[in-house]
């Protein structure tokens, strides 16, 4: 081996949600193993938050904490950024060019938000009305600008799927025009959502409770307009349509405020790597999460190709799952795991109650309380405290350090068993 290259039992990648959680999760089940996590970054964000922040219910500081204080003890942090992988050899290649050797590797440093993929955007987030909740940084004035506006025109904007927290855009719609209803001002403030898709959500069980607060908040419903194009200093924004003979057109609409949420895609040291399948996401079989092409790879989070929910929800099932199974490869525990592609989103339809959807591959219904306690598929007040009170301690004391609280791994069946 080579005198620049490291070696650990496990190598992790990502120290998000993802990352921090396989890393918890397998050292509560051996705490002998050699485990290092790659991460660049100085601080950890429970971004779920973000959208709580753009509403004023949360504080942005409350949603973010030192990187250093969450990697789980006994794990080796190695603060770089991953330039490339040799599957072959077993490596990844660091910026700078050092190696760091693995037995079995597993890989979630989320996706890139392609802010540049809209025409003029980068140049006017910010600033000129226009925000996105998807950014720490922008969520505070998301909520400045809620506040401000008490006539106009404020769009909201969806891209093409896959997204991160896919009711995230809309869950921005929602709470704001709470606010501008609860304070009389909706009426003077036109509400837009542009959307890329077809259908308001994709799970048709939660439609008509959303489509009531659609409704509620007079909202000017648009589908398969996708944002190409921002003039910040006045204040217009470029759709295309797709049509359905293929051709496309164009339209440009005014606003005073404008809350956009970018195209995302893998990052490029992913898209380009071995690791990816055609879309550019890491190939992951999607029950055992392990690579389809590379038995010591497992992948997890944003960046899998699996077809589930992107949220942290998702990521607080997979992370057991995975911890599992790469002990499995390593000769440490005898039976395979399996995730279902569980991932929940609760839907913020308005301040004080949210509609919890839950599901699992194929859109069906997988409701963690019995609906006599919470209905997922109406907006509830208890779903509201769940979101608001709940799930920001579970995340950081529970999920953040291996305790899998509704997260137990179910053992892998054949289809003969199933």
């Amino acid at each position: 081996m080579p005198a620049n290259t490291d070696h650990h039992q496990v190598v992790i990648v990502g120290a998000g949600a993802a990352g921090i959680a396989t890393a918890s999760s397998l050292i509560a089940r051996d705490p002998t193993l050699d485990v290092a996590l790659i991460d660049p970054g100085d601080v950890h964000y429970y971004q779920p938050g973000w959208t709580m922040v753009g509403a004023g219910v949360f504080e942005a500081p409350s949603t973010a904490r030192t990187l250093a204080s969450v990697i789980p003890p006994g794990v080796c942090w190695i603060k770089a950024r991953v330039q490339g992988f040799d599957s072959a050899a077993q490596q990844v290649t660091l910026e700078g060019g050092r190696t760091l050797g693995y037995q079995q590797l597993v890989v979630c440093p989320g996706l890139k938000l392609d802010w540049d993929a809209i025409d003029g955007l980068s140049d006017t987030l910010g600033r000129n009305g226009v925000t996105s909740n998807y950014r720490f940084d922008l969520a505070p004035y998301t909520w400045e600008l809620v506040q401000a506006l008490k006539q106009g025109r404020a769009l909201f904007t969806q891209p093409p799927m896959p997204i991160k927290c896919a009711g995230a855009p809309q869950k921005a719609l929602y709470l704001s025009c709470d606010h501008w209803l609860r304070n009389g001002q909706l009426g003077d403030v036109k509400a837009s959502f542009f959307n890329a898709g077809a259908v308001l959500f994709g799970i048709p069980d939660y439609v008509p409770a959303l489509m009531a607060y659609i409704d509620k908040y007079g909202v000017d419903l648009n589908y398969s307009q996708r944002l190409v194009a921002v003039d910040g200093p006045n204040r217009r924004a470029t759709f295309v349509r797709t049509l359905a003979d293929g051709s496309s057109e164009t339209r440009s609409e005014a606003f005073d405020m404008l809350h956009v949420v970018p195209p995302q895609v893998a990052p490029d040291f992913i898209r380009t790597s071995p690791l990816a399948d055609a879309a550019g996401w890491v190939d992951v079989d999607p029950h055992t999460l392990r690579h389809r092409r590379f038995a010591n790879i497992h992948a997890l989070g944003d960046v899998a190709s699996t077809s589930n929910a992107k949220t942290a929800a998702a990521a607080r099932k997979q992370a057991p799952v995975v911890a599992n199974n790469v002990l499995v490869a390593l000769g440490r525990l005898p039976t395979l795991a399996q995730y279902d592609g569980y991932g929940s989103c609760p839907l913020t339809v308005e301040r004080g109650k949210i509609v919890l959807a839950e599901f699992t591959y194929g859109g069906k219904l997988a409701p963690s309380f019995p609906r006599w306690l919470l209905d997922g598929c109406k907006p509830t007040r208890l779903a509201w405290l769940l979101k608001a009170k709940v799930l920001p301690p579970l995340y950081w004391q529970a999920m953040l350090k291996g305790r899998e609280w509704l997260a137990r791994p179910q053992p892998l069946f054949t289809e003969a068993e199933q």
